[in-house]
């Protein structure tokens, strides 16, 4: 009986055998010639930070997968085409309504396709969350000076990859040919042609004639489907690329381990991690779209001009573009060159333009007035940052403005106000509150640096009253650690860059200019606490 088991376990064990010879085999002859186990080590061993705000990044790349997938789907049951077709599907209330095929596409999409109408809401849900997760992302980034030097490229491919999310989105959003989309669509012409001089050719360039053009859905399903997908896979791989290169920045001390190690290798511990998560937004964005409704393209109709009503805005991404035609002064219009320039166009492009490439190129910009030319891998604490993150919260409000006054007349409305109060307020938010957020998130910094600073000197209020044996009251404090020390005085102490000549001896415009930048950037600042401070301060407590 053993001899015949012995003889089954070794013939069972033979294919076994023979299959690991083959994988080992085929594996030997593929890394010969490409030579990735050296990258999958090397890739392999490299520190992810295990800080919760990194994850905005994932989030942004995951759901991108889910659009990915969804996408693919949808491409198989959606025809882009303008043709007029009568509904013949299954929503009965537009049956036999006239409509273009890829209206009717979406219709049968969300009721004739099995699993269509998830799989639409699941790619809108997912599209939303890239876009939300990116611009977080970016917040995250700016406000801890993670795109100092060596990253301040990084910035700029993840900014291009913000608006090309956008484009992506609006692409998508536009291609049912409903009559929300259609409005959209409308929009857009009406501030092409308002471009003086080429305006109205470059509206028949992009419509393929008068608006709505003949094939506006076809070229905007070619770039929705083709040219952004391929342009936002190349930002996310060169942004990979070099934060692989430039490796993870850090909060000083944050995540660290018991082996005083921040983070976690990818291999194995933070690549079961990061699968997890995956599966983890991938059931938010599923269970999402199973619960909530978003465009429902069945409500609106058909596109046509004539129904136009309150109430119609955009994907909340766009939404700041829509706002900031709505906030313009009316009949702000001049005649030069023998044509009318519409000011009520052209302003908010021009704002809009300066206020994107203000942002993209802030790091270098900050490096200039700053005169800092080190590399920086620890985080900033935004408190510490009072200049950077005063500035960054007036770039949020004068956004917040725009983005609000998208929906301007919802707001009416809804608190029953009128129209002109509701847009007078936003056009005072949209000028004068980014002076208030910037001097509020100043005043609040510099408060938050003197209370850390009497922390580190004084330690916690214990809230236990002592009386000394001469009749006086004092407050015990609680000493805080080394650590809890170091944290609190370990950023550094930027002072104004002092006006020197250059090496011919002169002192041109530029420097003074940005001497006059610099003093205002660091006016206005609290100096950390020195270690001759701490062992006085020890010494009187003792």
């Amino acid at each position: 009986m053993s001899t015949a088991n012995a003889t089954a376990t070794t013939e069972s064990t033979a294919p076994q055998q023979g299959g690991v010879r083959f994988t080992s085999a085929a594996a030997n002859y593929i890394d010969d010639r490409t030579k990735v186990s050296a990258a999958v080590k090397e890739f392999g061993r490299k520190i992810f930070p295990d800080h919760w705000s990194f994850l905005l990044g994932e989030v942004a790349l995951y759901s991108f997968v889910v659009i990915l997938l969804s996408g693919t789907f949808l491409t198989l049951f959606f025809q882009a085409s303008m043709a007029e077709v009568h509904y013949n599907g299954s929503y009965v209330p537009l049956k036999g309504m006239e409509m273009s095929v890829a209206m009717a596409s979406t219709l049968d999409i969300s009721f004739d396709i099995r699993g269509g109408l998830l799989m639409r809401q699941v790619h809108h849900w997912a599209a939303l969350l890239f876009v939300a997760s990116i611009g977080l992302h970016m917040l995250r980034i700016f406000f801890t000076g993670a795109f100092r030097k060596p990253r301040e490229l990084n910035w700029v491919i993840g900014f291009v990859l913000f608006i090309l999310a956008m484009a992506e989105g609006f692409t998508g959003y536009s291609l049912p040919d409903d009559l929300l989309s259609g409005n959209g669509l409308r929009i857009i012409d009406g501030i092409v042609k308002g471009i003086p001089l080429v305006g109205t050719w470059l509206s028949f360039l992009v419509f393929g004639g008068e608006f709505p053009g003949t094939d506006i859905v076809g070229r905007l399903y070619a770039m929705h489907i083709m040219l952004l997908p391929a342009l936002v896979l190349v930002f996310i791989a060169l942004h990979l690329v070099f934060v692989v290169v430039h490796k993870h920045t850090q909060f000083p001390g944050a995540g660290r381990t018991n082996n005083n190690v921040v983070g976690f290798p990818v291999l194995p511990v933070y690549a079961a991690k990061a699968g997890g998560f995956f599966f983890i937004v991938f059931g938010v964005i599923v269970t999402i779209a199973s619960l909530f409704t978003i465009n429902p393209v069945w409500n609106y109709g058909p596109y046509d001009p004539s129904p136009v009503s309150a109430g119609t805005q955009p994907d909340w991404y766009i939404g700041f573009a829509d706002g900031a035609l709505r906030l313009v002064p009316p009949h702000w219009e001049t005649e030069w060159f023998g044509g009318t320039w519409s000011w009520n166009i052209l302003a908010p492009l021009i704002v809009i333009g300066i206020f994107i490439v203000l942002v993209m190129v802030y790091p270098f910009i900050e490096a200039w007035i700053t005169g800092d030319k080190r590399e920086h891998h620890l985080l900033d604490r935004p408190r510490n940052a009072p200049t950077r993150t005063a500035i960054g919260a007036a770039g949020v409000t004068f956004y917040a403005a725009m983005w609000a006054g998208a929906s301007s007349d919802l707001v009416a409305t809804h608190f029953q106000m009128s129209m002109e109060g509701v847009i007078h307020a936003l056009q005072f938010a949209l000028i004068v509150g980014p002076f208030i957020a910037y001097f509020i998130t100043k005043r609040i910094c510099l408060g938050l640096q003197k209370k850390d600073r009497s922390i580190a000197l004084h330690g916690y209020e214990s809230g236990r009253i002592v009386r000394m044996q001469g009749g006086e009251y004092i407050e015990v404090h609680k000493p805080v650690s080394d650590y809890e020390r170091w944290e609190l005085v370990s950023f550094e102490e930027y002072k104004p860059l002092v006006l020197r000549p250059n090496d011919e001896g002169k002192i041109t415009f530029g420097n003074r200019l940005r001497t006059v930048f610099s003093r205002w950037f660091f006016q206005d600042r609290v100096a950390p606490v020195t270690q001759g401070e701490i062992e006085a301060e020890g010494h009187n407590h003792h």
